[in-house]
């Protein structure tokens, strides 16, 4: 999981160059922000998209920054709505 900045995709370049042998991992893509990830994290994203199992896009939920875990969060609709995106979006369905 990394967030939609250049920083984000830098460390998921490194942590990809250092996977080794083990089966091609997804890519939690967490938007920090309201807008559109940056085109460089973007393009970076893009070029290492062949090394991951697939690539899942969470939205900007600003609800996250007032939690204190993940039970609270699933107290709220837009989290529940997402949560079961991303389970669907890993799972296949």
């Amino acid at each position: 999981m990394t967030d939609t900045t250049v920083f984000g995709a830098q460390r998921l370049e490194e942590t990809l160059l250092r996977w080794g042998p083990l089966p091609k991992p997804w890519l939690v893509w967490v938007a920090d922000a309201p807008a559109r990830p940056v085109q460089d994290a973007r393009f970076t994203v893009r070029a290492l998209e062949g090394r991951l199992a697939g690539v899942a896009r969470l939205p900007y939920l600003p609800v996250l920054r007032a939690v204190t875990g993940p039970e609270e969060a699933l107290e709220y609709k837009d989290v529940q709505s997402a949560a079961a995106t991303l389970r669907r979006t890993i799972e296949g369905k």
